[in-house]
C-alpha cells in the first residue's frame, strides 16, 4: 500500500533574513537526499514536516501522515533508560508495549548484541546514535525523517547501517539530510540541494539504492554533484 503523501510548500525566515523562499518539496516513495551548505535550512524542513518547533518564522503549508519516525542530529536518549528502553520509548509513549524482543533483534543486527541493557552514558557515540536509528526503524512508520544519522559511524559501520537502513525504509518515504555526497548518492532515488534561499534537484543515478563506486556513471555524476556543491557554498 502507498503511504500517505508527505509535502511542504512555503517560506521561512530567521528574523530579517530568508531562510527559504518559495521551496516547493513532494516526497516520492524511497529516499531524497536533502545536501547544502549548513544554515541553509535543511533541518528546519525536517523540523517542520516532523510538526516540532524551529525558531523560524514558517508561511505556507505542511502535509505528513499522522506517524512519522524522526532522527536528530543529537542522539536525545534518555539517560537513565537502558538501550533496548530508549529504542522502545516512543512506544510507550504511545502508551503501547515496548516490543523488547523485536528492539533487541534490531540492535543485534546493529552489531550491538549483548548491549542491550547499558545505559547511554557506557556506549560510545556510534553506538548511541546507533540505538537512535533502532528508535527511528522499529517505529514502522510511513515517513522517515533522518537528520545526519550515520555521522558518528566510522567507514564501515556507516555502510552497513545505511544497507541495514535502506532495508527496514522499503516501500517508505524516506527524507535523509546529510552534509556528505558521497552518501547521498549512494542512498538517493532523489538528491535535492538547499542554497540561497532556494531548492533544486541535482543528477542522481537510475536503478535501486544502494549505489555502488563501480557502477557506470557514477564518478561523473559524483564530480557533477561536488563541483554544484562547492559553487553553493
Amino acid at each position: 500500500m502507498t503511504p500517505p503523501p508527505a509535502r511542504i510548500e512555503g517560506a521561512a525566515w530567521l528574523g530579517d533574513r530568508v531562510l527559504f523562499a518559495p521551496l516547493s518539496l513532494d516526497l516520492p516513495v524511497g529516499w531524497t537526499c536533502l545536501i547544502g551548505p549548513s544554515g541553509a535550512g535543511k533541518s528546519t524542513v525536517l523540523r517542520l514536516l516532523a510538526g516540532l518547533p524551529t525558531g523560524a518564522r514558517f508561511e505556507g503549508q505542511v502535509t505528513a501522515p499522522d506517524r512519522i519516525a524522526y532522527m536528530a542530529q543529537s542522539d536525545l536518549l534518555l539517560p537513565r533508560l537502558s538501550a533496548v528502553e530508549n529504542a522502545t520509548l516512543g512506544q510507550r509513549l504511545r502508551g503501547e508495549p515496548g516490543d523488547r524482543a523485536r528492539a533487541a533483534a534490531l540492535l543485534a543486527e546493529m552489531g550491538l548484541a549483548g548491549l542491550e541493557r547499558r545505559r547511554p552514558a557506557a556506549l560510545s557515540g556510534g553506538q548511541r546514535q546507533r540505538v537512535s536509528l533502532a528508535r527511528a526503524l522499529i517505529e514502522d512508520a510511513p515517513l522517515a525523517l533522518l537528520d545526519e544519522p550515520f555521522s558518528a559511524l566510522d567507514a564501515a559501520n556507516r555502510q552497513r547501517m545505511q544497507d541495514l537502513a535502506l532495508a527496514h525504509l522499503a516501500g517508505r518515504r524516506v527524507l535523509l539530510v546529510t552534509h556528505d555526497p558521497l552518501e547521498a548518492l549512494r542512498l538517493g532515488q532523489r538528491i535535492c540541494l538547499m542554497a540561497g534561499g532556494r531548492m533544486e534537484d541535482l543528477p542522481t543515478l537510475p536503478g535501486p539504492a544502494p549505489h555502488s563506486p563501480q557502477e557506470p556513471g557514477f564518478g561523473r555524476v559524483y564530480d557533477g554533484l561536488m563541483a554544484r556543491l562547492m559553487e553553493a557554498a
